[in-house]
């Protein structure tokens, strides 16, 4: 697995937390905050900020992932920034919009999909025009979601979120994320502190579907056989299994990463004012 294709595995992966308010929906406005640290071949590489605001039926999940450390001290610049936002029906999530900003070297990029049924409305920041042999087409845009929508998807799915294939787009590429159980384990032995019971265990594998890559898609089939690890676990009272830890194993080394903190409460009234709709 490439490091940028498992940096994106990881964004999906750790965007998953915030649903577990969702299904608290009516006792009221709340958030949950939490920080992971990924490290790369054992030194800092990057941490990522998760917000997750719920209100009735809305919710609103923003994440940030920067570099620290020596990484960021060694390496190109990159921030990047996912926003998904949308309601809840007795069917599942319904996502209104999802966004995302990144910056790589000195080269911003902003993208924005709208949903609206089976379609979806996209806009780009620099305008964006794929050559043919990159286009997405229509029929394999749709059903297909944003980074955070897409894992605000996988975590509905409680206890059976390991046993699907979920349709990302970031703008420019088209990625199925097949998630697949392997085991379970116990907490104690994962080394998962807070952690309750069992301790679920999957891994993520990526397949290209169409878009912009940076090498000959020969490789993205050998990527498959090299999973991302992922640990999810029970961290409250709820049935939700939040992601706790997560292994990938790349050309450059191994990637690792946990939860630095996890912190919810209920949204104070100007907090609920505030939140974007």
């Amino acid at each position: 697995m490439r490091f940028r294709r498992a940096l994106a595995a990881i964004a999906l992966s750790t965007a998953v937390p915030g649903v577990a308010m969702a299904q608290d929906a009516a006792s009221g406005a709340r958030q949950v905050d939490i920080a992971y640290e990924i490290t790369f071949a054992g030194l800092s590489g990057f941490r990522i900020d998760l917000t997750a605001k719920f209100n009735g039926s809305n919710y609103d999940i923003e994440s940030r992932t920067f570099k620290e450390g020596v990484l960021r001290a060694v390496t190109m610049h990159y921030d990047g920034r996912n926003r998904a936002w949308g309601g809840f029906s007795p069917q599942g999530a319904r996502p209104a919009a999802g966004s995302l900003s990144i910056v790589v070297g000195d080269k911003p990029r902003t993208w924005v999909a709208q949903y609206a049924g089976s379609t979806v409305q996209e806009s780009h920041n620099p305008a964006y025009t794929p050559s043919p042999q990159n286009a997405i087409s229509e029929e394999q845009r749709r059903g297909s979601l944003d980074p955070l929508s897409a894992a605000l998807s996988v975590g509905m799915a409680g206890d059976a979120a390991c046993d699907r294939t979920v349709q990302t787009n970031d703008g420019k590429r088209r990625i199925d994320v097949i998630i697949k159980k392997v085991g379970t384990e116990p907490a104690a032995k994962a080394g998962i502190p807070g952690a309750q019971g069992d301790v679920l265990i999957c891994e993520i594998f990526t397949k290209r579907v169409a878009g912009e890559f940076d090498s000959a898609p020969k490789e993205a089939e050998t990527e498959r056989e090299r999973p991302m690890r992922i640990w999810l676990a029970r961290l409250d009272q709820s049935q939700m299994r939040y992601p706790a830890k997560l292994e990938a194993q790349t050309g450059f080394g191994t990637i690792r990463g946990r939860i630095l903190s996890f912190r919810e409460r209920p949204m104070t009234p100007d907090e609920s004012q505030a939140m974007r709709k």
